[in-house]
């Protein structure tokens, strides 16, 4: 399998003692190529900057996350366009809004995604968006922006049937992670993933979050890393009835046109 890990923090300092073996752990396991995830001001160039040194194996996307949108300032949205210019940087975002933590006052967090949809407009780069409990209010920003955006991604999707199927009814892929081997959280998902078309389902670990709690045997530790792409594709084309070969290859499919990857 040559799999792609669409959103890994691979800049997280729980990382900073041992990158080198992660990223080999990974290859090891079939994880051919990772989208490494931006989702602050201090971490995009960061991710940008592991990008460049493993070139056509490491990617970075550039934005804010929610919880971070209070310092979406005008001198940080300069920043991001300027990140978005180098050919690495294959999406905006990390971005969208977080009603269940509210770090960043809502107003914040919606300013800062509006500016952030305008960089994908402006820029012509696929979206790496983020939700929780902010439904309402994130398809009403989404929707102003009608037409003019490009291809959206729900990363970590989590939701709900009808968040789902909103989704898939404005052609946006959906990012599936080991949320789906959670079964105190995750259970609902074995059923939903069905009903995603392979062309717009990607794949992805979220490290160092979400460690699938149905590897065995369990790590000692909570940390999740890119080589664990593998169990949660096992999980999930089990749950679709899939060949693990099939949903292997159409996710890296899906992935390579999403994110305009180079053959590999």
């Amino acid at each position: 399998m040559q799999l792609i890990d669409i959103g890994a923090n691979l800049t997280h300092d729980s990382f900073d003692h041992d990158r080198d073996a992660v990223l080999q752990r990974a290859r090891d396991a079939g994880v051919a190529r990772m989208v490494i995830t931006g989702a602050s001001r201090e971490h995009s160039p960061q991710a940008l900057e592991l990008a460049r040194r493993h070139p056509g194996e490491l990617f970075a996307t550039a934005g804010v996350h929610p919880h971070h949108a209070s310092e979406y300032t005008a001198e940080c949205d300069a920043e991001m366009r300027a990140l978005l210019a180098h050919d690495e940087v294959v999406a905006v975002g990390e971005c969208g809004l977080d009603y269940f933590r509210d770090f960043s006052p809502r107003p914040a967090q919606r300013r800062a995604f509006e500016m952030q949809l305008q960089t994908a407009v402006d820029t012509g780069k696929p979206l790496f968006l983020h939700q929780r409990d902010a439904h309402a209010d994130f398809m009403a920003m989404m929707r102003n922006f009608d037409g003019k955006l490009g291809p959206a991604v729900v990363h970590c999707f989590t939701g709900t049937r009808e968040e789902l199927f909103d989704y898939l009814d404005q052609d946006w892929y959906v990012g599936i992670t080991g949320w789906l081997c959670d079964e105190r959280r995750g259970l609902h998902l074995r059923e939903l993933v069905k009903h995603i078309p392979a062309a717009r389902l990607m794949i992805e670990t979220d490290a160092p979050y979400l460690l699938p709690r149905t590897v065995k045997p369990a790590p000692s530790h909570r940390r999740n890393e890119p080589m664990y792409l593998a169990h949660i594709v096992e999980e999930l084309a089990r749950d679709r009835g899939e060949d693990v070969a099939t949903t292997a290859a159409n996710s890296s499919a899906a992935a390579t046109a999403f994110f305009r990857l180079p053959a590999a």
